[in-house]
């Protein structure tokens, strides 16, 4: 039994592992391959696992669709942003929680962990009251201040975590140099942390482009709805159009996906980095 187990494991791992990979990978391969179908192959009975013709339409009129393009930018201007906005606010937090010897440090981490699992279904109905107070509520302002707020204690964790990695000695001997504080932060400190930067970054565009609840309640005007919430337009009130539906689902993953190929290997590095410190 032993010696089966040392010949056969790694391969009956390795199959468990290419299984498990095949559930997670078929919803998305049936999103695809629904996007090629006409409606009538999409509710055959029995479901046809490929599509016996390739049925272009369903993006040939999302590409002659106007909306599409601006849910789109609109997708993409906000993504941005909030990527932005949530790095320039995580970075001096959690270098301030990894250097900094507080008290109630223990209490503040708690909080953190804590708002990363609020839902953010609880949090819109808030933010629209405060928001609508400020007049932001139908701007791109608004729903960048809520995708922050939603992200910032995830990407502060992680941050934190990777500051705690790096030697105080660097920073010691870039202070004896002459370097300032925000130098030494700015020209050792943060180069050091690339990968957990790219980690955060990609994390940081992610969410907000997969966001729906704070632009569905945020953005009453049509013109600045991001293509989550544009996808409701396929949804009629006699009938889906499931056709493209699942196109405009299909394309709006490739950024997530090209961003994942693009920054895998910082990716891993900034999830490895600091994973012995905590």
């Amino acid at each position: 039994m032993v010696r089966f187990k040392r010949k056969y494991g790694k391969y009956v791992l390795c199959a468990a592992g290419l299984l498990l990979v095949l559930v997670f990978l078929f919803p998305i391969y049936w999103m695809v391959i629904s996007s090629l179908k006409s409606s009538g192959e999409i509710f055959a009975v029995p479901p046809s696992f490929i599509p016996e013709n390739i049925y272009w339409d369903n993006y040939t009129s999302l590409f002659k669709n106007p909306d599409f393009f601006n849910y789109i930018k609109n997708s993409t201007i906000i993504s941005v942003f909030s990527m932005v906005g949530a790095i320039l606010l995580a970075a001096p937090l959690s270098y301030a929680l990894a250097r900094k010897k507080m008290r109630g440090l223990g209490a503040i981490l708690f909080i953190l962990i804590v708002i990363q699992m609020v839902p953010g279904n609880s949090m819109a109905l808030p933010l629209y009251a405060m928001f609508s107070k400020w007049h932001i509520t139908n701007s791109y302002i608004g729903v960048v201040i809520a995708n922050i707020t939603s992200s910032l204690p995830f990407i502060a964790l992680v941050l934190r975590t990777s500051f705690l990695g790096i030697s105080q000695v660097m920073e010691d001997a870039a202070r004896i140099d002459g370097c300032s504080a925000w130098g030494t932060f700015m020209k050792i400190i943060m180069p050091l942390t690339r990968p957990a930067l790219v980690t955060c970054a990609a994390f940081g565009f992610i969410f907000a482009w997969g966001e729906f609840i704070f632009s569905l309640v945020l953005l009453p005007d049509k013109s600045y709805w991001p293509v989550t919430v544009g996808m409701r337009t396929f949804i009629g009130q006699h009938g889906t159009d499931w056709g493209g539906l699942m196109a405009t689902a299909t394309l709006s993953s490739l950024p997530v996906i090209i961003i994942f190929i693009l920054t895998q290997r910082h990716i891993v590095g900034g999830i490895t980095a600091g994973s012995v410190k905590g």
